[in-house]
């Protein structure tokens, strides 16, 4: 009895200290200045060689999302205490494993994005950096028809990335 009441306090300071806390805790694992308000993510031109033309609108619309959804920022068009800003650098396609009559058999698509990220109220935070994910595929697949699943799952790993490397510091 006295082991399930020592447990028990124990979870008690434990839940104590996370609401008392004044630091920028989330329970997503976010470490946001309490003074930060607002987040500005800027829409991603598309600079890569190869152009999907919806790559575009479906990373800024997932990245503005993401923040708005695991974080308590308010989502501004300019100027937020945070600032995500960057580019679709590359998207390519290549084979990665070969058949023994020089036949690709497994195809990896790529995805690269630079992001600059500026925190205004702990400077030292920001970063220029760039990030890529890909997913490797069954050259017998039609590429066209599973190439909009394959660019969701990068995304949301890029988007991933850039969550935690802005605001979790991983």
């Amino acid at each position: 009895m006295k082991k399930l009441v020592a447990i028990a306090g124990f979870i008690g300071m434990v839940i104590l200290s996370m609401t008392c806390c004044t630091g920028g805790y989330t329970f997503t694992g976010a470490s946001i200045p309490p003074d930060a308000k607002t987040i500005s993510i800027q829409t991603f031109p598309n600079y890569a060689s190869l152009v999907n033309p919806q790559l575009s609108q479906i990373l800024t619309d997932g990245m503005r999302n993401a923040f708005a959804s695991q974080t308590s920022l308010n989502l501004v068009d300019y100027d937020g205490d945070l600032d995500i800003r960057g580019e679709i650098s590359g998207y390519t396609m290549q084979p990665t494993a070969i058949t023994g009559n020089d036949q690709a058999a497994m195809n990896r698509l790529t995805i690269t994005i630079k992001v600059k990220f500026t925190n205004t109220k702990d400077p030292e935070t920001g970063f220029e950096q760039s990030f890529s994910r890909y997913k490797e595929f069954s050259a017998q697949m039609n590429f066209s028809s599973i190439e909009n699943s394959l660019c969701e799952e990068i995304v949301n790993e890029l988007i991933d990335d850039v969550f935690n490397k802005s605001v979790v510091n991983w």
